[in-house]
């Protein structure tokens, strides 16, 4: 969160308090801190000998006290003593001459690394280091000479002051919104700050796979199972097996399951989509208001139906529920590979930047991805028009986990739509969002950008308010980086500075949620923190990652407790949606 203070006001709360040193508070718990609270530099501990007014030479004049310090190879630390737990504002009067890029720098608060990137600047600057969390008690704010070579005046510590939430809009970016899309957005603000409400991604692509004793008998052209029970299916997915044999690429149930053939003995297995929701209800006594789906099963090197519009379906009418969606859209992995509409191999596809897959080309007519992209969004489109029809709203969120590891170029992308840059990610959205509104007509979608703040440049990636209704974040830090104190179990901090950073990046104009974690948050932390998250959404479970039942990354009890807050939103406690058809 910006709180940049002029040189002024910082000099001024120096001479209010006289700058007193932190160590006059190690002896005395009752004695707190009075804040805001700023000391200068040279007072830090292990600053014996580290006091100076120039650098190679070059003086830098406006300093406050006798010098300043340089980060280069110690640790310098100071001590605060706070009434009870909460989020502090964090800056230092500062400045870098080395890494015209910026250079990043590091502070520990209580054994706890926080790290932002200081730009180039050879004039004092009061640097945000954003909200810190201080526990109740004595805390240890450490700057760690990590990469180092930051000047510093003086460091200044206040309580956060966090900003209204009010103006966040509930006005869909698609003029053309239908009832549907309105009502779920206007439903979303009225809970925003209020309440989080609950979340959960279902797996997609083949995973929790079951088999079944559904067999495709030719001779009687039927599909049965072995108590004589029958199945359905579509006659285009008739097919011939290299040996001859005859079978049917998929069939249904009564339900609208899908049974998918298995060429390896010859019968049919279905995933259990319901996996994670059955674990929770089992464990919490509640379902997620929020169900999270996928359309990357619709690429169009092996497009196959796998049931997903009719689940968004159920899950939105029948059950009352809100609908998420991803798409993770799969490319060749080598473009000469791909014969336009032809199937290729699932391992010889990918979603990450490995191929050859030209992203710039998505836009640009008589390339063969222009041809393929367009494919990719007509089958999407396809899926989109069932569950429009049906009067289902959907937060999409295409194109997710925008800028990776940071970097403007792309260098830091994970996915092929992000690989060459923010330029073309946003030139892709935009083209998506035209292709969607305008030549598919469908008005739906509450559109969600997934900006991932793990870097300075983050908010370059921002694709403008006028394309967006919610921003996101993805919350992976269940094993490092926890700013609770505990020493044990999972990692259920509220991640409260990744989200006013974020509502910085849009000015507040937009809802901010956790589209993706691992660990849920616990109550305690969302309050303590005022991390006040639209929603949480974790990802499904796997064989190495059980992110929903394995106790590596979440804790039952906190589990529970939080479903079962008046904080947290679940299935149950949602309106019943007028215009649902």
């Amino acid at each position: 969160m910006n709180i940049k203070k002029s040189m002024a006001l910082v000099l001024a709360a120096g001479m209010m308090m006289g700058m007193t040193p932190a160590s006059a508070f190690a002896a005395d718990d009752t004695s707190y801190t009075k804040f805001p609270y700023t000391i200068e530099a040279e007072d830090m501990d292990n600053t014996k000998g580290e006091l100076i007014t120039k650098v190679y030479q070059d003086e830098f004049p406006g300093y406050s006290g006798k010098g300043f310090v340089y980060l280069t190879n110690k640790n310098f630390s100071f001590t605060v003593n706070v009434k009870e737990d909460g989020m502090y504002e964090l800056t230092t009067r500062a400045l870098q001459f080395i890494t015209d890029e910026g250079r990043m720098q590091t502070v520990s608060v209580n054994g706890t690394d926080y790290t932002k990137v200081i730009p180039m600047t050879r004039d004092w600057i009061d640097f945000d280091f954003g909200m810190v969390r201080l526990h109740k008690g004595k805390n240890t704010l450490t700057f760690k000479p990590i990469y180092g070579y930051m000047v510093m005046d003086t460091v200044t510590l206040e309580e956060a002051k966090f900003p209204s939430l009010s103006p966040a809009t509930d006005k869909p970016c698609d003029p053309k919104a239908d009832a549907s899309a309105k009502e779920l957005l206007k439903y979303l603000k009225k809970v925003y700050g209020k309440h989080i409400l609950s979340g959960q991604q279902e797996i997609y692509g083949g995973g929790h796979k079951n088999q079944t004793t559904i067999r495709y008998d030719a001779a009687t052209n039927t599909c049965k199972d072995s108590s004589g029970k029958t199945y359905s299916f579509k006659e285009e997915d008739k097919a011939v097996a290299d040996d001859g044999s005859k079978f049917v690429w998929h069939c249904y149930d009564e339900d609208g399951q899908v049974y998918d053939y298995d060429s390896q003995n010859r019968g049919y297995s279905y995933c259990d989509y319901d996996y994670e929701m059955k674990y929770l209800e089992k464990t919490t006594g509640k379902l997620p208001a929020i169900r999270g789906f996928d359309f990357g099963s619709y690429c169009p090197c092996y497009k196959w139906d796998d049931g997903v519009a009719n689940r968004m379906i159920d899950w939105g009418k029948n059950k009352g529920g809100i609908c998420t969606a991803s798409w993770h859209v799969n490319v060749p992995k080598v473009m000469s590979s791909y014969t336009y509409n032809e199937p290729l191999d699932f391992s010889a596809t990918t979603y990450t930047p490995q191929t050859d897959f030209v992203t710039a080309n998505c836009l640009k007519k008589g390339t063969a991805e222009y041809d393929y992209y367009n494919l990719c969004v007509k089958n999407l489109a396809t899926e989109l028009k069932k569950i429009q029809k049906a009067g289902v709203p959907i937060i999409f969120r295409p194109f997710h986990e925008a800028e990776g590891n940071g970097g403007l170029d792309g260098s830091g992308a994970w996915f092929w739509w992000s690989k060459e840059g923010a330029d073309v990610f946003k030139a892709l959205w935009k083209n998506l969002y035209k292709q969607l509104t305008e030549d598919y007509g469908i008005h739906n979608l509450i559109w969600e950008e997934n900006l991932y703040t793990w870097s300075n440049t983050s908010k370059e990636w921002y694709v403008g308010d006028e394309y967006t209704d919610l921003v996101a974040y993805d919350k992976y830090n269940t094993q490092y980086h926890r700013h609770d104190g505990k020493t044990s179990g999972p990692n259920l901090d509220a991640e409260s500075g990744y989200f006013w950073e974020l509502n910085d990046y849009v000015k507040g104009r937009k809802m901010v949620a956790m589209a993706e974690n691992d660990s849920i948050p616990s109550l305690d932390n969302l309050k303590v923190e005022h991390a006040s998250w639209l929603y949480f959404c974790p990802w499904y479970d796997d064989e190495q990652s059980p992110f929903v039942s394995g106790t590596q990354y979440q804790d039952k009890k906190e589990l529970t407790k939080l479903y079962k807050s008046n904080y947290c939103i679940t299935l149950d406690e949602l309106p019943k949606w007028k215009s649902t058809k």
